[in-house]
């Protein structure tokens, strides 16, 4: 998916939002907040592992190089992101965003 056409659908959603007449079926919570969490990766340590932890450990992911973020809402992947550079911060660009009703995002 584009760039152009991920900001043009978040763009027509926030107008409609916005609208009184909007389609959305819960027209009230469209303004309420959710965390959104970006995963790198995962991995599992032991409790003896994890106390050993100092500045400079490295700790081995399970997720292969080149595999994109998971971007989640509550826990739940919506999306896959790669990293991006804007100005002077961090951003991500979604590669994938999931389809309501689908189980999971396809990678």
């Amino acid at each position: 998916m584009s760039s152009s056409q991920t900001s043009s659908s978040s763009t027509d959603g926030a107008q409609a939002a916005g609208r009184p007449d909007a389609e959305a079926p819960f027209p009230g919570l469209m303004d309420v907040t959710c965390p959104v969490s970006v995963r790198l990766g995962s991995s599992s340590l032991s409790v003896r592992s994890c106390l050993a932890l100092k500045p400079h450990s490295i700790i081995r992911l399970q997720q292969p190089v080149g595999v994109d973020l998971d971007v989640c809402v509550l826990d739940v992947v919506i999306a896959h992101a790669e990293v991006a550079i804007v100005d002077d911060s961090t951003s991500i660009r979604l590669t994938d965003v999931a389809v309501p009703g689908a189980d999971e995002v396809e990678r």
